[in-house]
């Protein structure tokens, strides 16, 4: 009778035990991929911060394709202030990305 008593309360022992270490090891995955979702997070910032800069920086440079291609029907090539123009276009087309970015937070 006391090993039957014995034996079920190591049976009971031992359940807890192992209830206890589930608990644990489910309790250091969720904090792991708490730790992966914010990593996560912290990437897509710097993801949007460098598609920002890289936009900012693309836009003038089709401008200065487009002018770079010296169609003969441009009417800003024979103009005097046709270069002055371009570049103040490809300036203003930066500004206005940037203010656009700084606003949402995204620089």
């Amino acid at each position: 009778m006391q090993v039957v008593e014995h034996v079920s309360g190591f049976r009971e022992m031992l359940r807890d035990i192992l209830t206890v270490n589930a608990t644990l090891v489910a309790q250091a995955q969720n904090e792991e991929m708490q730790k992966l979702s914010e990593l996560s997070v912290a990437q897509g910032e710097e993801v949007k911060k460098i598609s920002a800069w890289a936009a900012i920086l693309f836009a003038p440079q089709i401008v200065g394709t487009v002018y770079g291609m010296n169609f003969d029907r441009m009417p800003e090539l024979h103009w005097a202030y046709g270069y002055p123009f371009a570049l103040v276009m490809m300036l203003a087309v930066a500004v206005a990305l940037y203010a656009a970015f700084r606003r949402r937070g995204w620089i």
